[in-house]
């Protein structure tokens, strides 16, 4: 694996991500992309009485990418809407460890693909209301 062979936590959530998979019927979607390095994410919610029962994810690309999706995912599960949009990539590092700093934007996609997909919860729920 060359520069991620010491980091045991990145190393762990590659190999063994958590939360892979797609939730049929999602309460909400969030997909990004980066042409540059060609990660893409997409992550899935299930909220109940604004608190995300369920979320699931799929990412296409290196290490980094996945592994920092997988860690995103285990830190908004039972959480408000309002708790999850206050995660940013920086605790995603932290959890992570050594994340070379040409990997940042990895933790970056997953901050935006978590917004996204709140946004289009948010989206649906005020369409529900009307």
């Amino acid at each position: 694996m060359g520069q991620f062979d010491k980091n045991n936590e990145l190393m762990d959530h590659f190999l063994h991500p958590r939360n892979v998979g797609k939730i049929v019927d999602p309460d909400g979607t969030g997909k990004v992309g980066n042409v540059v390095c060609g990660d893409i994410m997409e992550i899935y919610l299930k909220v109940e009485d604004n608190i995300i029962k369920d979320v699931k994810f799929q990412t296409f690309g290196c290490a980094a990418a996945i592994a920092s999706t997988s860690v995103l995912t285990e830190l908004v599960k039972g959480k408000t809407i309002e708790q999850a949009l206050e995660i940013s990539n920086k605790k995603i590092r932290e959890i992570l460890g050594e994340v070379p700093q040409h990997k940042y934007h990895c933790t970056v996609l997953a901050e935006q693909a978590l917004k996204e997909a709140i946004e289009d919860y948010q989206k649906k729920s005020d369409k529900k209301e009307k």
